[in-house]
């Protein structure tokens, strides 16, 4: 079993910033992939930002230039730091842990989901 603990989330006026944290911890052997989706209200959940299994990374035409995903291997944490946020930026954010168990297995977890509300 793997735990997924998520932080960061809050209320930001429009033009600022938030970092969030999503640290995978348990039965981990090796993890293929982390990534950030977010599901605003009435909307599907959507990618925002993610590492393949090769370290490449991926992000939203709506969040380019403006969030940067990084990780710490060490750590089993991947970060999504979100820069000049936007109202249409608010969401549910929730991290994503493609994990290759030590019973052999690939799983995918998911966070808790934080709220990310962006209003002045």
């Amino acid at each position: 079993q793997v735990q997924l603990v998520e932080s960061g989330g809050g209320l930001v006026q429009p033009g600022g910033s938030l970092r969030l944290s999503c640290a995978a911890s348990g039965s981990i052997f090796s993890i293929n992939g982390m990534g950030w989706y977010r599901q605003a209200p009435g909307k599907q959940r959507e990618l925002v930002a993610g590492f393949t299994s090769t370290g490449s990374t991926n992000y939203a035409d709506s969040v380019k230039g403006r969030f940067t995903i990084s990780r710490d291997n060490a750590k089993n944490t991947v970060y999504l730091q979100m820069n000049s946020l936007k109202p249409e930026d608010t969401a549910v954010y929730y991290c994503i842990v493609v994990v290759t168990s030590t019973d052999g297995y690939e799983y995918d977890y998911w966070g808790q989901g934080t709220q990310v509300t962006v209003s002045s």
